[in-house]
């Protein structure tokens, strides 16, 4: 049996398929959930670069993962104090709850300080990069 999940919201559809027993089987979602960070400089502008452990990846998608949000941005903060703003935070939640399902595997989530807080549906439509195109590798 798989479970299927469909979340339809701001415009975007995502969904997994999952089987119960690999769900429980393969997954470990045991802190740590960043693996590191790293500033760099992108079109001239800031970008902090949030490199997700296997562990941070799986606890995103795992149901109930949206608890962990909070844990994992923590560790963002204690490697990177310089992130601690609304927009960053944010950004980072939507990274957390999206990222995996959209860009399954991406290196990093990249958290940019001037781009603008916004509604959570804004940042959705926004792919979780509001205020100017996504940073590409």
């Amino acid at each position: 049996m798989r479970i299927a999940a469909v979340v339809l919201t701001a415009g975007l559809a995502l969904a997994a398929l999952v089987s119960p027993a690999q769900a429980e089987a393969d997954v470990d979602i045991a802190p740590p959930y960043i693996d590191h960070t790293e500033w760099t400089s992108w079109d001239g502008k800031a970008s902090l670069r949030v490199y997700p452990t296997p562990a941070g990846r799986a606890a995103a998608t795992a149901p109930g993962g949206s608890l962990l949000t909070g844990e994992a941005w923590s560790e963002v903060l204690a490697l990177q104090p310089d992130a601690d703003t609304a927009g960053m935070a944010d950004q980072f939640s939507c990274h957390w709850h999206w990222a995996e399902f959209a860009e399954p595997g991406k290196s990093s989530w990249n958290l940019e300080p001037w781009r603008p807080v916004v509604t959570g549906s804004q940042m959705l439509a926004a792919h979780c990069n509001p205020g100017g195109p996504e940073e590409r590798l």
